[in-house]
Parts: structure tokens; C-alpha cells; sequence
């Protein structure tokens, strides 16, 4: 129930974050939500049906090799694709300097990954494989979001320019930083 409740709170903050800070200045996130953010920027496709499709080869991994955190992060790559479609409406709601929406969203982002974490679920994708990751080696989980997230965003930049660039690397390591302290138990 505990953990049913985790899915349900941080993915509710995952698509709040994105659809009231990161959207309404063409920000971007990391992984598979980072790519979807791209494609619906250039698009128009629905950003939570993408994170979906994206996540699936990651998914079908952790179905073989992590069987009990594959069945609680599909529940929450479900729940957080569905919420960042639903609170779409956000985007036109908030009207804030880029500077505090990349600060804010990220910090929202980030508690919502890391409240996943902590209960030993995630919105799937890119989480998903830094678990596994970090799992396997000593590397600290945020500093494996923070990588992995900056690798999309570094591609984003050919795509959306260097103050996109700047400003989601800032919502990016502020959602590392927070999702790492929610993670370890602080």
C-alpha cells in the first residue's frame, strides 16, 4: 500500500514538475521523458504515450533481470506517463523566470524520482536503468540520473539552443540532487 502510494505521489510531482516549470520554457529533462519532451516541442506528440514506447526496451530488461522491481516500475512509468499527459492544462499556468522554473521543477522532478526510488519503484526508463546501474556498481544513484539526463540533454542542445541547454542542466541537477536525498533516507 506504501509503496502503491509512492507511485501515485511522485508521479503526480514527476508531471507537475515537467508541465508547470519544464514545458512552458521548452526545458527539457533527461532520458526517456527528455526524447519525449523533444518530439512533442518539434511534434506535438503527447509527451506521456512517448515515455511509454521509449521505456519499453527498458522494461523488457528489467522484466528478466530485476522481476520484482519490473512489476512495481511499470506501475510507475503507467502512472507517470498518464499524469504527465493529464496535467498537461499546467503549461499555461505558471509564469515564472526561467531561472526559478528550472530550480522548482527540477526540485519537483527530483522528489518525485526519489520518493519512487525509496520504495523501490520508478517511472521506468532512464531510472529504471540507473537502479540497475547503481545496483551493480558504487556509483551513487543521483550521479547516474544526473549522467544519464545530461547525455539527453546535451543532445537537445543541437536541437533547442544553449539557454534550453543551460537552464534544464540546472532543473536536471537540482532533480539529481533531490531525488539522491529522497533516495538515501535522509
Amino acid at each position: 500500500m506504501i509503496r502503491l502510494a509512492a507511485v501515485l505521489i511522485g508521479s503526480f510531482l514527476v508531471g507537475a514538475g515537467i508541465n508547470g516549470f519544464l514545458v512552458p520554457h521548452r526545458l527539457l529533462d533527461g532520458g526517456a521523458v527528455g526524447i519525449a519532451l523533444i518530439l512533442h516541442y518539434y511534434f506535438h506528440f503527447q509527451t506521456g504515450l512517448w515515455v511509454v514506447l521509449l521505456s519499453l526496451p527498458l522494461a523488457v530488461y528489467a522484466y528478466f533481470k530485476e522481476r520484482n522491481y519490473f512489476f512495481s516500475s511499470i506501475q510507475g512509468l503507467i502512472a507517470t506517463s498518464f499524469f504527465i499527459d493529464w496535467l498537461a492544462p499546467l503549461q499555461d499556468q505558471f509564469q515564472l523566470p526561467i531561472w526559478w522554473s528550472s530550480i522548482l521543477g527540477g526540485f519537483i522532478i527530483g522528489s518525485g524520482i526519489g520518493l519512487m526510488l525509496r520504495y523501490e519503484t520508478s517511472t521506468g526508463g532512464t531510472d529504471l536503468l540507473a537502479y540497475i546501474l547503481s545496483k551493480a556498481s558504487s556509483l551513487n544513484l543521483g550521479t547516474l540520473i544526473f549522467l544519464v539526463d545530461g547525455l539527453i540533454v546535451l543532445v537537445g542542445y543541437q536541437a533547442l539552443g544553449a539557454q534550453s541547454f543551460l537552464f534544464s542542466s540546472i532543473a536536471i541537477l537540482t532533480a539529481g540532487v533531490t531525488a539522491s536525498v529522497c533516495y538515501e533516507k535522509i
